[in-house]
């Protein structure tokens, strides 16, 4: 059996959403630069429906999904709302309680700038 994953590290998954992928991967390449995070996938094709100003949307968008720590977070929230074009940018973070140990250890180095 392998190693269970403990959230000693506290990594989290961040989703964020961009009005293109354009906006999505310049985001990305910053936060990733920044070691503000060690990954984001870019996932294009999302359909958002959503009220906005007492008025329904539905708009076309593509999600970052990010991984990350949550001492990066902050910093990483602060960059993602001063780089986003939207009014109210969509930034959600989850703890992640399960996952495979090499990989969290990966996200916790990857923002620690630990060679790799």
């Amino acid at each position: 059996m392998g190693r269970i994953y403990v959230p000693e590290r506290d990594a989290l998954m961040v989703v964020c959403s961009c009005p293109d992928s354009e906006c999505a991967k310049q985001l990305a390449e910053r936060i990733v630069s920044e070691r503000l995070a060690a990954c984001a996938n870019v996932v294009p094709g999302v359909t958002s429906i959503f009220e906005w100003n007492g008025a329904l949307q539905s708009e076309s968008e593509v999600v970052m999904v990010i991984k990350t720590t949550s001492q990066k977070y902050p910093q990483l929230e602060a960059t993602l709302r001063q780089l986003h074009p939207y009014e109210v940018p969509e930034i959600i973070a989850t703890p992640i309680t399960h996952g495979l140990p090499d990989y969290l250890d990966w996200v916790t180095d990857s923002v620690e700038g630990k060679p790799l």
